[in-house]
């Protein structure tokens, strides 16, 4: 009996029963943490796996089957022109206008087909940063100076860390790119412009099924919001006709999909998330039975699935028992909170970005939450450094991230993030604090 081995194994059962012998179950707030943890996790279930991250793991999958690996890396790969790369990384948040966790899996897509890891950190940065509607909704709520900073740094962090991981991992990347100069040039299946179409329907899907719900009951934001499911729904024909014409899936397939999901919307309009529902198991259901491209794209989506899905459940299980949701309080008192980011000071500020990248934030969260911080005392130094820190990272965000770029890479990427918001919080506090 190898004693060295077998004594490491005692200790895990003796830690693990020693946590277990003394669980404080019983106290107030670590019975509400529990709950808080699991309120988060059915909010999360609820109003992000089916209409952020199905969609999102469809597009990954995508990208992974239908986008030649000679196409990412010509305009994002290690030997890309660096303009062209980061300028397209960087403005990415514009269009997809996704959280932190629904970007995953299509980061995680264009680094597995060779992108460099610059562009690749640049766009895992930039697309739950760079978000449109949030940035006019920090200006309006949060103020014209937070919307205009929070704009500015945000573009300029997707483009400053993407360079800066270029250049701390240099070494790996110009291996990678003397492999890359070496592959050879792969066959086109199909013209630029029928994927390119084929994307903008699934993007067009992803953002307007996802559109919120404006403050305003009038004007262009509430137009589009009303429209929203007939938009989708438009996109998702559009979707089903490339399907047919392009990608050689029988019409009747498609069909047969189509009506449970048509029929749930005219019979239960108020209750559109059934027909989405309806349309993303038809989808699944023919996919995965197809022997063609469509079956491979589905065994691409199903990957990224089931690398992802369990690490973001965990963090954001984790992350409502520190946390807790918006309004409410995990192990972490709210009040730690508050006292802790007032001033302008290093540590205020550091702590802001600290937290604010383990927090999670659903898209456009994060202005309510600043907006009550804020009213209790919150420096405006310390809310731009959690503007900056806490939509683009989260807990289940870098377990994620941690799986498809290693623990080296992440702790860098991570670190960066907290440091520049750090530093740009006591930059900005010191001229508008």
């Amino acid at each position: 009996m190898n004693w060295k081995t077998e004594w490491k194994k005692l200790a895990v059962i003796a830690v693990v029963f020693l946590a277990f012998f003394y669980l404080p179950v019983g106290n107030a707030r670590f019975d509400n943490a529990i709950m808080e943890s699991l309120y988060l996790a059915k909010w999360y279930a609820r109003e992000h796996v089916l209409l952020c991250l199905i969609p999102a793991f469809f597009i990954a999958g995508a990208i992974a089957v239908f986008v030649s690996q000679g196409s990412v890396m010509k305009y994002l790969g290690a030997k890309a022109n660096k303009f062209m790369a980061y300028g397209v990384a960087s403005i990415s948040g514009t269009i997809l206008a996704v959280c932190s966790c629904t970007v995953l899996p299509l980061f995680a897509g264009i680094y597995k087909m060779g992108a460099g890891l610059g562009p690749a950190c640049a766009f895992l940065y930039s697309g739950p940063a760079i978000n449109v509607l949030a940035i006019v909704m920090t200006a309006r709520i949060l103020g014209v100076e937070l919307g205009i900073a929070r704009a500015i740094g945000a573009v300029l962090f997707s483009v400053i860390i993407g360079i800066l991981m270029h250049l701390i991992f240099r070494k790996e990347e110009a291996a990678k790119a003397a492999l890359q100069m070496a592959m050879p040039e792969e066959e086109v299946k199909r013209p630029l412009w029928q994927n390119a179409l084929y994307f903008a329907s699934m993007v067009g899907i992803l953002v307007f099924a996802n559109w919120g719900r404006p403050d305003a009951i009038e004007g262009l934001w509430a137009s589009i919001y009303g429209a929203k499911w007939f938009v989708t729904s438009g996109f998702a024909v559009a979707l089903g006709v490339m399907l047919v014409c392009w990608f050689e899936v029988a019409w009747w397939k498609v069909v047969l999909t189509a009506l449970p999901a048509a029929g749930l919307a005219i019979a239960f309009p108020e209750q559109p998330l059934a027909a989405f529902a309806a349309g993303v198991i038809g989808l699944s259901a023919f996919t995965s039975t197809d022997k063609g491209e469509a079956g491979e794209w589905f065994a691409s989506s199903w990957g990224f699935t089931k690398q992802i899905m369990p690490l973001l459940l965990i963090g954001v299980l984790v992350a409502g028992a520190l946390l807790g949701r918006v309004g409410g309080e995990g192990l972490i008192p709210a009040e730690w909170v508050s006292t802790a980011v007032g001033g302008n000071s290093l540590l205020s500020n550091f702590f802001a970005s600290f937290a604010g990248a383990f927090m999670y934030f659903a898209t456009l969260t994060e202005v309510p939450i600043l907006q009550g911080l804020i009213n209790n005392g919150m420096g405006k130094g310390p809310a731009l450094a959690l503007l900056l820190a806490g939509p683009a990272l989260s807990l289940p965000n870098m377990l994620v991230i941690r799986s498809v770029m290693g623990t080296k890479k992440t702790v860098v990427f991570v670190s960066l993030v907290i440091v520049m918001a750090t530093i740009s919080g006591i930059v900005f506090g010191i001229f508008f604090g």
